[in-house]
């Protein structure tokens, strides 16, 4: 139900991590590829934004005892959205993102407690042959803001990587980049109790016994060699770490042509951001991905034992259709889809950000979720491949005001007792 009140404190912000193999020099057999360096390295010098504020919430009279989950959180009607959605390239593609959702929105079932599936079917009915000229006026026409909790919100950036990569291990090439293993297992825990609802664990089997999965010193030390597990190779491990932070990434082949791999699980371990280990202990500065890259280069053997601090270790397929995916199953959008918590946030809905960086500021779309990417209002923004989608995504942290976009009529619903 719609609550004004104060919702939970923020997630802390999780800083950029990786999952790569330790440090692997060139094979004695000839040179290392060459790395290409985009025009792009660094991060891109943020445009300053004044952010919209907050809607003001109450203070609940009693305690809230769900907060894991918007519904339960508390919802505070937005204002009108109508000159609130800027039209332009964002919107159009908004418009396209939100089109790719509707077959799976109007069907899954909404964590967050927001909607329901047929609550989408005017808006996705509309969509299919809105004129993209116009999409801002679609967005105002069939959605209404709500705020969840405090409306504070957090936003981080992604990209799909572009690193040298090869399809069989050869001079040059000698960081594994593995499948999945057919002995990794995931376990729905509620089928054991009602009270583990909605967790899952993943481990393997070993004898009678249920264990964790490897951790990343362990794969990138071998444990996982002589399987044929082997999907590919990548020539530079601290590029190939990022490629895991990432979930996707595109190979290039030594023949000049492309190899696009996607996110096909986990090994179970507990994600660390690596990042704010590295800000923590005064290595350094500021925490983007082009900082720690830097870092890593310059001090190779301390970055492997960095890098292995973080247990988790990301699996790959290759990706032969459109792509990569989001967590809906439908291609992510360049600069029009955010990673966002289900538990808060609609998979499929429209979300308007209003942040002190302009380069994130305006309407997106819910489509991918992400390890560290959890609570209310927490973002990851998705800006597409080369160098300035590296540019961008590798320094990305922004703050504001997060306002998701309903079918109208469903705030209604969810103020009545």
């Amino acid at each position: 139900m719609i609550r004004r009140q104060s919702g939970a404190a923020l997630l802390a912000a999780l800083m950029l991590s990786a999952c790569a193999g330790g440090v692997i020099p060139p094979s004695s057999g000839g040179p290392a590829p060459t790395r290409p360096v985009p025009s792009g390295e660094g991060a891109t010098r943020p445009t300053p934004a004044t952010p919209r504020p907050a809607l003001p919430v109450e203070v609940p009279t009693e305690p809230v005892l769900d907060q894991s989950t918007a519904a339960g959180l508390g919802v505070t009607r937005g204002p009108d959205i109508a000159s609130l959605i800027p039209s332009g390239a964002r919107a159009r593609a908004a418009l396209q993102a939100f089109r790719l959702s509707c077959p799976t929105l109007m069907r899954r079932t909404d964590q967050s407690g927001l909607t329901r599936g047929s609550d989408w079917n005017s808006s996705c009915a509309a969509a299919s042959s809105w004129p993209e000229a116009s999409a801002s006026e679609f967005f105002s026409r069939y959605f209404e803001a709500v705020q969840v909790g405090e409306g504070k919100a957090f936003v981080t950036g992604y990209y799909e990587p572009e690193i040298s990569g090869s399809r069989t291990r050869q001079p040059g090439y000698q960081v594994p980049i593995y499948r999945r293993p057919n002995d990794l297992i995931d376990v729905d825990l509620g089928q054991f109790s009602d009270s583990l609802k909605g967790k899952s664990i993943r481990g393997k089997v070993n004898g009678t016994k249920f264990v964790p999965y490897d951790e990343r010193s362990q794969i990138v030390s071998g444990s996982l060699a002589g399987r044929g597990l082997e999907l590919a190779w990548a020539a530079d491990p601290v590029e190939f770490f990022f490629l895991q932070v990432q979930g996707s990434g595109r190979l290039n082949l030594p023949d000049g042509g492309v190899m696009r791999i996607g996110y096909d699980g986990q090994n179970g371990r507990d994600y660390t951001g690596i990042g704010k280990l590295m800000k923590d202990r005064g290595l350094i500065q500021a925490g983007s991905m082009q900082d720690i890259m830097q870092y890593l280069r310059a001090n190779p053997a301390e970055g492997a034992a960095i890098m292995n601090e973080n247990r988790s270790f990301v699996f790959f397929r290759e990706l032969t259709g459109a792509g990569p995916l989001g967590a809906l199953g439908v291609p992510v959008t360049p600069e029009a889809t955010v990673a966002a918590d289900p538990k808060f946030i609609p998979l499929g809905a429209p979300v308007l950000l209003s942040l002190d960086r302009a380069e994130p500021n305006g309407i997106w779309v819910a489509q991918d979720t992400g390890g560290a990417i959890k609570g209310a209002n927490r973002f990851d923004s998705f800006w597409g491949a080369g160098a300035r989608a590296r540019g961008i995504a590798g320094g990305m942290s922004a703050r504001g005001s997060a306002l998701i976009l309903l079918p109208i009529g469903s705030a209604a619903r969810l103020a009545q007792p």
